[in-house]
């Protein structure tokens, strides 16, 4: 298995190391007013791709961080209580007899 992710890395490394030499044109960009950059193509997808990527990342972690702590939490607590099972409780007793049956003809 470890081997197919490799190979699935190495082709997408390739695959955007081709498309990078492929589009290596200057692209402008509008900054503001007179104001305008000159930026590689490849470089700004990648800009723009880390721009939606890394706070949606954060997120991820920060709610796998704050997940792991409830469950550190919780189970310090059950280590500092530990639960004994309560006894078996014995089926209730009859107090009053049985009713009689009745009388059949047979």
């Amino acid at each position: 298995m470890q081997f197919l992710r490799t190979i699935f890395w190495v082709l997408l490394a390739v695959g955007i190391a081709i498309f990078a030499t492929a589009n290596w044109h200057d692209v402008m960009i509008d900054i503001g007013g007179e104001m305008r950059m000159a930026i590689k193509l490849p470089l700004l997808l990648a800009l723009t791709f880390l721009l939606g990527a890394v706070p949606t990342m954060l997120w991820y972690r920060g709610r796998l961080w704050k997940m792991k702590r409830r469950i550190d939490q919780a189970q310090r607590a059950l280590d500092a209580h530990p639960h004994t099972p309560a006894p078996p409780v014995a089926p209730p007793q009859r107090t009053s007899p049985p009713p009689p049956e009745p009388d059949s003809p047979f």
